[in-house]
Parts: C-alpha cells; sequence; structure tokens
C-alpha cells in the first residue's frame, strides 16, 4: 500500500502529508481547491512527464516523495521537476533514470482517469484492453498473427527494393544484354585500335610504300652503296698496311658494309611482305569501322569501351539476380498474405473470447453498481489486415436490455460512462494491484447510483488500498480515511477529517453548508449506513 506521500510546492499545493492507511482513502475538496493534484503526484511517481507549469508559487522546485510497503518490502520513490523543466527521478534515495521509476512502480498503483471513458471509444485502447484478458491459445494466436504480419512487410519491403517495376527493370536488362552481346562478339583485344589504325594507313598507302622502297633497294644494290663501301675497305685496307695506326677505320668501314647488307636484306623483306590479298584492304577497313562504332556508342577509346561492357555485364547480372528473386518474391507474398489472413481469422476468434470474458466480468460490476438488465458487449468490423489484426472492436452498450444496443460514445450518459469506465477497469485487472487510485470517475452519478458505486469502491478496498478523488458524499462516507483539500487564494493546504470535522465536511457535499444541521443529521446518516455496510 501507499504508506507515505509528501508533496511539497506542487502546483496549488505548497506542502502536504499523507499517511493514507488501508482500506478506501477519499480526498474531497470544493472545485478548483487543487484537490486531484494529490493523483497528479502518483502520476509523476508512476513517471508521467514532469512538466514545468506543476511547479508551484513556493519556489523554483516542486517536489514529490513516497514509500509503498509490499508484502513487507519498502519501495522508496521520488520526483524533483524544476522551473527551468528539468525533472529528476530518485528510486531508494538514489537517483535514477525515469524509466527505471516507471518500472519500480509498475504493478504498484493503477489509476483510474475520470476521462478513460473517452479512450473506451478508440479501437485501438479496446484491442489493448482485449489482448491483455487473451488466454494462452489467445496470446499464441497474437504472437503468430505478428509474425505473419512482420514476414509479410518484410518480403514487401524487398520487392519495394526492387524498384516495383519488373517490367522496366526487363527492359533494362535486354538492354544490357545487347550491349554486353555486341561488345563481347566484336572480339577486339587489348591495343588491337593501334594494330589497326597502322594497318590500314599502310593498305592504304601501298603503292606509294613499294615505290619507296624499290628506289632504296636501287641505291643500296651492287651498283650503289655496296659497291662504294666496297671500295672504300680498300682503301683503308691499303691505308693501314701502310700505317697499321689506321686498322680502326678499316674495320669501321667493313663493319659499314655488313649494315648496308643487312639493311637491304630488311628492305628487301618489307617488300616481299606488302604484296595484299584482294579485299584485304576492304576487311580491315570493315573492323576499323566496327571499332569507331562501338567507340561512338560505348567510350572514347578500346579500353572505355571494355570498361562499359564489364559495367553491363556485372549490372546484367545483377538484375537477373533481382528478376530471379522477384519472381520468388511474388509467390512468397501470395502465400504470407493468405497467412497473415488466416492468423487475423484466429486472432479475432480469440478476441471475441476475451470480449465474452470481459464484458460477462464488466456486467457484473455494472449490476452492483445499480444496473439491473444493463448489456455489454464487444462488435468486431472486418477490416484490411494490419499491423495489430484485421479487425476493428468497438464496445456497444445498454443500460436495459430493452434497449437497442449501441456505440457507449453515443448511447451512455455521463452518469453511465462513469459506471462503465468502474466496471470495465475492473474486469481488465486494475482490481489486481496494491494501490487503485480513482479520479473523479463518478462524474455525472448521483442518489442510489451514487450509494452503489460507494459500496463497490468500500468493497473493492476491502483487501487493498484504493485512493479516490470524489465529490460525492455517498463515496466518501464510505471511506476509511477521508481527507480534504481547502484553498486560500494560490495556496492549498490538506488535512485529515475525522469525527465532527468529517461530519462538517459531509454536510458540506450535501448542501454546500457545513453547519447547517439538517445536513449534519445527513451526514451522520450517511456515516452509520456506511459502516453498517462494512460491518
Amino acid at each position: 500500500m501507499l504508506d507515505e506521500l509528501m508533496v511539497q510546492n506542487l502546483g496549488l499545493i505548497e506542502e502536504a502529508r499523507l499517511e493514507p492507511g488501508r482500506g478506501l482513502v477519499v480526498v474531497t475538496g470544493e472545485t478548483g481547491a487543487g484537490k486531484t493534484m494529490l493523483l497528479g503526484a502518483l502520476r509523476l511517481l508512476m513517471g508521467a512527464s514532469g512538466r514545468k507549469d506543476l511547479v508551484g508559487p513556493a519556489g523554483g522546485e516542486a517536489t514529490v516523495q513516497a514509500r509503498f510497503v509490499l508484502d513487507g518490502d519498502e519501495v522508496l520513490v521520488a520526483r524533483r521537476l524544476s522551473r527551468t523543466g528539468r525533472s529528476k527521478a530518485y528510486l531508494h534515495g538514489l537517483m535514477a533514470p525515469l524509466k527505471e521509476l516507471e518500472v519500480g512502480t509498475s504493478g504498484v498503483v493503477e489509476l483510474v482517469a475520470q476521462h478513460d471513458h473517452l479512450r473506451l471509444t478508440q479501437a485501438a485502447e479496446i484491442r489493448r484492453l482485449l489482448d491483455g484478458e487473451l488466454d494462452d491459445a489467445g496470446r499464441r494466436a497474437l504472437a503468430a498473427y505478428d509474425e505473419a504480419w512482420l514476414t509479410l512487410q518484410a518480403l514487401q519491403a524487398q520487392q519495394a527494393a526492387l524498384g516495383g517495376d519488373t517490367r522496366a527493370l526487363e527492359r533494362e536488362l535486354e538492354i544490357l544484354r545487347f550491349q554486353a552481346r555486341e561488345i563481347e562478339s566484336a572480339g577486339f583485344a587489348p591495343g588491337e585500335d593501334e594494330v589497326l589504325d597502322v594497318r590500314v594507313r599502310r593498305l592504304r598507302n601501298v603503292q606509294g610504300i613499294l615505290e619507296a622502297l624499290d628506289t632504296a633497294l636501287a641505291e643500296l644494290g651492287e651498283d650503289g652503296l655496296e659497291r662504294a663501301l666496297d671500295r672504300v675497305v680498300i682503301s683503308l685496307s691499303r691505308a693501314s698496311n701502310l700505317d697499321p695506326t689506321l686498322q680502326g677505320l678499316e674495320a669501321q668501314a667493313a663493319d659499314l658494309g655488313s649494315l648496308a647488307a643487312e639493311l637491304r636484306s630488311a628492305v628487301t623483306a618489307v617488300a616481299s611482305e606488302m604484296l595484299v590479298a584482294p579485299g584485304e584492304l576492304d576487311e580491315v577497313e570493315n573492323r576499323l569501322a566496327t571499332l569507331n562504332d562501338l567507340r561512338r556508342k560505348y567510350g572514347a577509346s578500346l579500353e572505355d569501351v571494355f570498361a562499359f561492357a564489364a559495367a553491363a555485364v556485372e549490372r546484367r547480372d545483377e538484375l537477373e539476380g533481382l528478376l530471379a528473386e522477384a519472381d520468388g518474391l511474388v509467390s512468397a507474398i501470395a502465400v504470407a498474405t493468405q497467412e497473415v489472413a488466416s492468423a487475423g481469422r484466429a486472432l479475432t476468434a480469440a478476441r471475441t473470447a476475451a470480449g465474452s470474458r470481459l464484458t460477462a466480468t464488466a456486467l457484473e460490476h455494472l449490476v452492483e453498481l445499480g444496473f439491473s438488465r444493463p448489456v455489454l458487449s464487444v462488435e468486431f468490423v472486418e477490416t484490411a489486415p494490419g499491423a495489430h489484426g484485421v479487425d476493428r472492436p468497438e464496445l456497444r452498450f445498454a443500460s436495459d436490455d430493452q434497449l437497442e444496443p449501441g456505440p457507449i460514445g453515443r448511447i451512455a450518459s455521463g452518469g453511465e460512462l462513469s459506471r462503465l469506465v468502474l466496471a470495465i477497469r475492473l474486469a481488465t485487472g486494475a482490481a489486481d494491484a496494491a494501490v487503485v487510485a480513482f479520479d473523479e470517475v463518478d462524474a455525472g452519478v448521483g442518489g442510489a447510483t451514487a450509494l452503489a458505486m460507494g459500496r463497490k469502491l468500500a468493497k473493492l478496498a476491502d483487501r487493498r488500498q484504493v485512493l479516490c478523488v470524489t465529490h460525492l458524499p455517498q463515496i466518501a462516507a464510505q471511506a476509511t480515511t477521508h481527507y480534504v483539500v481547502e484553498r486560500d487564494g494560490s495556496r492549498a493546504t490538506v488535512r485529515e477529517v475525522v469525527d465532527e470535522a468529517r461530519i462538517e465536511e459531509l454536510s458540506r457535499m450535501l448542501a454546500g453548508m457545513p453547519n447547517s444541521e439538517r445536513g449534519r443529521e445527513h451526514a451522520a446518516e450517511l456515516l452509520e449506513a456506511a459502516a453498517a455496510t462494512r460491518r
């Protein structure tokens, strides 16, 4: 239970220290006095956002501290809020991350607010409540749907990564195949462009080359350079016989004669190779035209053409793999879609069963809260598959079985909504927490219904601590501990009321006149009736 709560400079409350004790603990006070701020303190200890506007006028900081006692163990939690917007959390006296504070109070406090009925009109909230009520088979169905949905999403993401338009990819693939095949079938080797350039130039000028070679051979022949060199050798030989120091000149002349003979042989060989086969020039020029066509399409040089071909082959292989994968993905997505649909139907069936259990329990609470023949059910509308299933749940209600049930947001009155919130939250396990706090869930309730709600809350407090901010004297009279919040300008104080002070507060709540004799008599009567109920 909540053993002690200390609040400093939180909203209007300058300072308050509460030791609630067991049973039903109520907080009352005039409208605007700041009584809901005490439950706001609990929200902060449960990890709620610490807004700077919660800091009161009595300083630059607000502090909330609490001690919970659970099975003999103490849990100490605290929050400090600053006007600068900074928030600090403490667990067992040590600084802690806010998330750790939330975990530390998880399951300890369950808070039911007056506007929870708005959430009950939302499919997401109803779905959350139903999923919390699933049995083992239902939880397996939920896990199976989650797995099927994630599998489908992953496959669709892979398909999207392909670009989505496989026909465009196939067109690109055909172009790449043509380009790679065209370059490969041309059969060019590295450096062949240079060889072709030289060869075609030679073939185009073969006649002029042969004429020049013939002239060169004539000059090198026996009647030309060779005979002249022979005469030079003979002359230098005669001179070296007379002067041995001239033998080097004779040797050089002999070498020149050998070189001239070698040159004549080389020129003769080149001339013999210059014979051109018929059509050879056309063949070489066609080959060069093919090369120029490739260079025009794919690069300025043969090396650029080869680089383009390598990139085209790489992209071609990539697209072939992607398209093969795409064909498989179409089949896989079809199978995954069927699995999602099947798992969705199973999950809806499990939620339908959970809804039946939940509404049956909630109806029992509603009867105890003053309804004679209420109707409450969960209806499901089939939807397109989504992250949370293939259904949209809706709570439908009628205060009597002779009336047509409808969505609770349109059918239920304010008082009925308050009781619905209480009944559904009790049915979904709110009472499993050690401390259950109700923040003005009695809106729109009065008369006999208020008495029934008071008895319900008192019964709920038999085995746990129940905190309740209320404006109903019928509920306040059922409390074992009663606090009053009183406001004086910008300052509010909290005090426990007992005996005569409590009768005065109940009289104020009944008639607005704390010192009214008739109001005091009525307040005393309420207290006696509540005591009799507890007995």
